[in-house]
């Protein structure tokens, strides 16, 4: 048997930091900025207060630090998803190709990253409701990837005004924060039928969706009849 080496200082202390942005991660994915306290996070991670104000100037910090994590994964995985497509493509892009290109590789992490992703998906829903800092949370690690999406919708929709492009690209990202929020709505509504959980339905779904609303929304107005 293979005697484990013993971790040096350096991987005990990025172990100790995953953990914390682990716990704070889950704490804040339920109760969002202003319900949770660093004492709760050293609670949970059963380490003194005074080591997360070691690692983390405040609160605020921490929160950053926790989005900033997995939003360069998932920034850096949809840029790359639009670029194949682009590639495919050929000239000729889809409004629905590029909101799968968008909306389904993040979906897959959804889906395929375990509990740690999930928790992820609810805390970005949590960033969206949180004015102070969700925007500029926002605006920092998400623009580059959203503004090339609506670089290839213009693309597709052509003729369709920026204007109309904008307020589509708002509706999406409406209805994809509340699906990541996963309030349990829809599984009283539809009495178990649909599940909040389901991405993968989502995934099959809101692409599509949301292609035909951009192809209404930027049809030429029908001049009324007398």
């Amino acid at each position: 048997m293979t005697k484990r080496e013993p971790r040096t200082k350096a991987e005990q202390r990025a172990e100790t930091l995953d953990q914390m942005l682990d716990a704070a991660e889950e704490l804040f994915s339920r109760h969002g900025l202003h319900g949770v306290t660093l004492k709760d996070v050293a609670n949970k991670v059963s380490v003194h207060t005074t080591l997360m104000h070691y690692y983390f100037k405040d609160k605020a910090s921490l929160f950053e630090a926790v989005f900033a994590r997995r939003a360069a994964v998932t920034s850096q995985r949809r840029m790359e998803a639009l670029d194949r497509y682009e590639a495919q493509a050929g000239g000729n892009p889809t409004v629905e190709g590029a909101l799968r290109a968008f909306l389904d590789t993040d979906f897959d992490l959804y889906i395929s990253g375990g509990a740690g992703w999930m928790n992820y998906a609810a805390f970005v829903a949590q960033v969206s409701n949180t004015p102070e800092i969700g925007a500029r949370l926002m605006d920092r690690h998400f623009d580059p990837v959203v503004l090339r999406l609506v670089d290839i919708l213009t693309r597709a929709l052509k003729g369709c005004s920026k204007e109309d492009i904008f307020w589509g690209y708002d509706f999406v990202t409406g209805a994809l924060m509340h699906t990541l929020a996963r309030t349990g709505r829809i599984d009283k509504l539809s009495d178990g039928l649909c599940k909040s959980e389901d991405f993968a339905a989502v995934k099959e779904r809101l692409a599509s969706f949301m292609a035909a609303g951009f192809l209404a929304l930027c049809q030429p107005p029908k001049v009324k009849k007398r």
